[in-house]
């Protein structure tokens, strides 16, 4: 299984590469359109991609896009509590 993030398409870097700026949550990287690619790259300029390992691997629409932000930022929630609680168990745990 795969983890994809989603970003918005937000330039074209290299068209010959097929490269492109990605805003993910407000932090910019390059990716690789390689596998989206099927038209004219500037027509996936503002369209929303699920991002792998620096690769847009497929399309997908804002509202999908937005479902899969909210999701993964409660995961992260939800993980730091985890973290906190075993933090907390392993002080109950420590020789005084």
């Amino acid at each position: 299984m795969c983890l994809g993030i989603p970003g918005e398409i937000v330039a074209i870097t290299d068209p010959e590469r097929l490269m492109a700026l990605a805003d993910v949550s407000g932090v910019r990287r390059e990716v690789s359109l390689a596998c989206v690619a099927e038209g004219p790259l500037e027509d996936l300029i503002g369209q929303w991609v699920l991002i792998h390992v620096g690769f847009a691997m497929s399309v997908i629409d804002a509202d999908e896009a937005a479902k899969t932000l909210e999701a993964l930022r409660a995961l992260g929630e939800a993980q730091e509590a985890m973290e906190a609680m075993a933090a907390g168990q392993r002080a109950l745990e420590e020789p005084r």
